[in-house]
């Protein structure tokens, strides 16, 4: 599996094949950071950032928020909010669903979010 960095450097690197400003540079000022930084963090030198900058990452290279903040190791704001509400339950949810395959936790998101459970 990829690392947060490798995986942010190819995807920039990918829209760079065809859009100039994809450098790491012009990158880095339209998410608010230091292009060193930005360098830094595709290297693995760095931790990856706070939420609000993955968020913008994602939406710079038109990636999943959810998907780059996993891969950073942590959980969305509005997600530990949920969690909080009911930890035990959603604990204990995850836990059941982890060894599932992908199509049956599928179906039980699509069964709960069409209100057919």
């Amino acid at each position: 599996m990829k690392t947060f960095g490798s995986y942010i450097r190819q995807s920039r690197e990918q829209k760079r094949e065809t859009d100039a400003s994809f450098s790491v540079r012009q990158l880095a000022g339209r998410i608010g950071v230091e292009p060193s930084y930005l360098s830094k963090v595709e290297r693995d030198e760095t931790p990856p950032p706070s939420e609000a900058k993955i968020r913008n990452l994602a939406t710079e290279l038109a990636l999943d928020p959810d998907v780059l903040l996993a891969m950073a190791g942590k959980v969305s704001t509005d997600l530990q909010g949920v969690i909080r509400q009911r930890p035990q339950l959603f604990a204990n949810l995850l836990r059941e669903l982890k060894d599932a395959p992908e199509h049956a936790v599928l179906r039980l998101v699509r069964e709960v979010r069409d209100g057919k459970w």
